[in-house]
């Protein structure tokens, strides 16, 4: 187990949106509030070391939540980019682990990442979630992984040590990830 205490949270807001439409579909309303808080509120009761956003083209101001915000200067380059922010964010914090988690996913909950630092049994762990069949974020990688992350280019991110990590298995339902208005419409339907 790695401690809540001991893990930087790593929240990626900084995608272009591009399959919503180009509008910020992180401030897109979902049952009253941007659907990128949903993720924000569930994880608020973790004891996390520290909360940093990695943000770009987004109107949502994540520090009223508790986040420092770092700004992608570049997120055209992928992915990647707002991972290895994340990472020197957690280096310079003295982190044992990074949880990283998707804005998009508003309905992410507390217990699927309890259940996740729980998995993290080295150094070197990777623990990410799981449908049942893909590995996906929020993802655990503990510090011995972070010059892999570092290292990483285009949209590739943390994918190979996520499919190579310890999985752990949530609903469906809870790994939903929204990048089109369709998406969207769909969660709304659920709900």
């Amino acid at each position: 187990m790695i401690a809540a205490g001991r893990t930087l949270l790593v929240l990626l807001a900084a995608g272009q949106s591009l399959r919503f439409g180009g509008t910020d579909k992180l401030a897109a309303d979902f049952l009253g509030q941007p659907l990128a808080f949903h993720v924000v509120t569930a994880l608020s009761g973790v004891d996390f070391l520290d909360r940093v956003a990695i943000v770009s083209g987004t109107q949502l101001d994540f520090t009223g939540h508790g986040y420092r915000q770092i700004a992608n200067p570049a997120p055209a380059l992928g992915l990647s980019g707002s991972v290895r922010l994340g990472i020197a964010a957690a280096q310079a914090a003295g982190a044992s682990a990074v949880l990283i988690a998707l804005a998009d996913m508003p309905r992410v909950t507390a217990a699927h990442v309890w259940r996740l630092l729980d998995a993290a049994d080295s150094a070197d762990a990777v623990v990410a979630s799981s449908d049942g069949n893909h590995p996906t974020p929020p993802a655990l990688f503990a510090a011995g992984r972070f010059g892999a992350l570092l290292q990483a280019e285009g949209d590739e991110g943390g994918r190979a040590l996520i499919r190579a990590g310890k999985h752990i298995v949530a609903s469906p339902a809870e790994l939903i990830d929204i990048d089109t208005p369709a998406d969207l419409e769909r969660l709304r339907a659920l709900a």
